[in-house]
């Protein structure tokens, strides 16, 4: 399928068995919303535009894409009364008017199609008036089924119209085609809704394009996991398993080791580079970029805006919020690192805090290299502290504090004693080593 396409996703949809406020096709997948994978599967046919028929908080859905999914080719198209996927389809004919060409239809709340799948649904349209997808599913799902007669497609029955006889055909409809523009603009308005819902129902219109002489061409998933659509919560946990493996296998293709997938949660868009090594219990958020050589874990987690360059490690009972960790630098126990920049080769000790919050506004705090942070060392930010210092176990350094490079602060609240330099002569002996 060339430029000349179109894609329309259907995304007006209510989703009132979720039992959640906001659009259903916003709720957050693996660190990104149902509908941002969605619109990936519509970018991978590389259309010349994108309809995203809106309704329940459509607004929201609007303002989501302006923001966090820029394309111009994307276009919002409203469906003030939600009267079926028919109808909701019969709301992009003037736009489908500008663009000739085939139109594949998409749901909004179903992120588990492949792009390889959408192929192959769009090269059997190329022999066909119309394509569908299909499934054999282990359980239903409440899809429709497919008629057939001879082998040959016949129609599309909904499940809750479905006859016993119907209701016992294990392939099923998953709601995916791909269209010639001439027949939505043909038999689209001339659908009706006599059916058990009061709707217009899309999967009607496959059955009229055969009643018109044409064909229809199926595609049958051969992983039923893609045909999830997400209905309610538990639809939705049980996609995240399945995106989750997808991330999982990425990671480790790319040299990522991960030393238990079963405890390790990595968000979509996350970057990790080759040689580091994820260990169990391990949260990482849409946002985070981890270098080469690192180590993280176990029972770490990394939240958006951290950035671990290569060689750094961050270990057992660790949080960064907005850190920049340097090369080499380790924080392995117990710390909180929020909103804050660490040179290169520090050392943050047990039991570390960084008070990035006053009450009413998130301050940063800079850690020099090769900084010695002591174990127990509470910076309240803003402060610094420069290439080299280093503070004594349970120091509290003040906000506003600037720690000159090589000295030594220690107390409560934690006060300059001597340089590191000068410590270690007179002890003679070296200076404390990250």
């Amino acid at each position: 399928m060339g430029r000349a396409a179109t894609v329309v996703v259907l995304a007006a949809g209510q989703g009132t068995r979720m039992k959640t406020a906001g659009p259903k096709v916003l709720h957050p997948l693996c660190g990104r919303p149902v509908l941002g994978y969605v619109l990936d599967q519509a970018r991978s046919l590389d259309p010349a535009q994108i309809l995203v028929v809106v309704g329940h908080g459509g607004e929201a859905v609007r303002t989501w894409i302006e923001g966090a999914e820029p394309d111009a080719r994307i276009r919002c198209v409203p469906q003030a009364e939600q009267l079926g996927t028919a109808h909701a389809l019969r709301q992009c004919l003037p736009a489908l008017s500008e663009r000739p060409g085939p139109v594949v239809v998409l749901y909004g709340d179903m992120p588990l199609l492949r792009s390889e799948s959408l192929a192959a649904l769009c090269q059997a349209k190329e022999r066909a008036r119309a394509a569908a997808i299909t499934a054999t599913p282990r359980r239903s799902r409440g899809f429709g089924r497919i008629r057939r007669e001879n082998g040959e497609f016949r129609g599309i029955v909904e499940e809750k119209d479905a006859t016993p006889a119907e209701l016992a055909i294990r392939e099923v409809n998953v709601g995916v085609y791909a269209f010639a523009r001439e027949d939505l603009v043909l038999l689209l308005p001339r659908l009706e809704n006599r059916n058990a819902q009061g709707e217009y129902y899309l999967t009607d219109l496959p059955g009229r394009i055969v009643a018109h002489g044409g064909t229809v061409a199926t595609v049958t998933l051969a992983d039923e996991n893609e045909a999830i659509g997400i209905n309610d919560l538990s639809d939705l946990s049980e996609a995240r398993a399945v995106v989750q493996e997808r991330i999982h296998r990425a990671h480790l293709a790319a040299g990522v080791f991960l030393e238990d997938p079963a405890t390790t949660y990595i968000d979509h868009g996350v970057e990790i580079g080759p040689g580091t090594r994820i260990l169990p219990c391990t949260v990482i958020r849409a946002g985070v970029k981890i270098g080469a050589g690192c180590e993280v874990g176990p029972f770490t987690h990394l939240r958006p805006g951290t950035v671990l360059e290569d060689g750094a490690e961050l270990g057992n009972f660790t949080e960064a919020k907005k850190a920049i960790v340097g090369k080499g630098t380790k924080a392995k126990h117990l710390t909180y690192l929020g909103d804050v920049r660490i040179g290169a080769n520090a050392n943050i000790g047990a039991g570390t805090i960084v008070a990035n919050y006053d009450g009413k506004r998130k301050n940063q705090t800079d850690i020099g290299d090769r900084a010695f942070i002591g174990s127990g060392t509470v910076l309240i930010a803003p402060c610094r502290v420069g290439e080299g210092a280093l503070t004594g176990g349970g120091a509290i350094v003040t906000k506003h504090s600037d720690i000159p490079p090589g000295d030594v602060w220690v107390g409560i609240p934690a006060k300059p004693l001597r340089s590191r330099k000068n410590a270690a002569s007179r002890e003679g002996g070296q200076a404390p080593e990250a």
